[in-house]
């Protein structure tokens, strides 16, 4: 199941979105302003955020600002009020993938997440086929015809990633970012650790390899494809 993360300030609107999110199969967090929204990803992976942009103690351009700085790389639907071509441009600038000015149609807003999650290249079942191989995020599982492999969470988060976006090189600061959160205790070495009980796991795999990129990190290559 996808995890939308929704910040609001305006408490009626917040669960008119989650109700309709929910509504439409997807598990919804909730955000009153930048701040919560960033604590809320320190213990949350999630797959898209829709994020208003006034609201107080730190607003929708700094939350996006921040995201970005810390290569957090999933899809922004900005959803507000202000709808002049400056705050657009700005909110484009930053790193937002897409913008809806309110009030806003709950169902347009449905189909907008669902296209910002298809360019993600996350497919609606949540998985990754290469071959005959298959990730299962809602299972934390890669499997094929001859075995089954249940991971640790952090491990499959981390090949999930590495195969979504196949022959992108990320540093190990994204992966910890991303991964282990923006205030995790964990250093760089962690990576480095997680990727060699992969590599182990699935040496004997002939659908992907995870490469080291020397002085830089670690990406991922299908040799087979999905």
């Amino acid at each position: 199941m996808f995890k939308i993360l929704v910040v609001e300030d305006n408490k009626n609107l917040l669960v008119l979105m989650r109700s309709r999110l929910e509504h439409s199969g997807y598990e919804v967090l909730l955000a009153e302003n930048g701040q919560e929204a960033l604590s809320v990803l320190e213990s949350f992976q999630v797959d898209l955020i829709i994020s208003d942009i006034m609201m107080p103690h730190m607003d929708g351009f700094e939350l996006i600002e921040s995201l970005r700085e810390a290569n957090l790389n999933m899809p922004i639907l900005i959803v507000t009020a202000k709808e002049g071509f400056e705050d657009k441009e700005r909110g484009f600038r930053l790193g937002t993938d897409d913008y809806m000015v309110k009030p806003i149609d709950m169902n347009e807003m449905i189909l907008r997440v669902a296209a910002l999650l298809r360019r993600a290249q996350i497919n609606n079942e949540h998985k990754i086929v290469i071959g005959e191989v298959v990730l299962d995020y809602n299972t934390l599982t890669v499997f094929g015809p001859d075995f089954s492999v249940e991971l640790p969470k952090k491990e499959f988060l981390l090949l999930f990633k590495l195969l979504s976006y196949p022959k992108q090189i990320f540093t190990r600061e994204q992966l910890m970012s991303e991964i282990w959160g923006m205030d995790s205790d964990s250093d760089e070495r962690t990576v480095d650790g997680h990727i060699k009980k992969l590599r182990k796991k699935f040496e004997e795999r002939p659908e992907f390899k995870i490469v080291t990129i020397r002085g830089l990190g670690y990406k991922a290559v299908k040799m087979i494809d999905g």
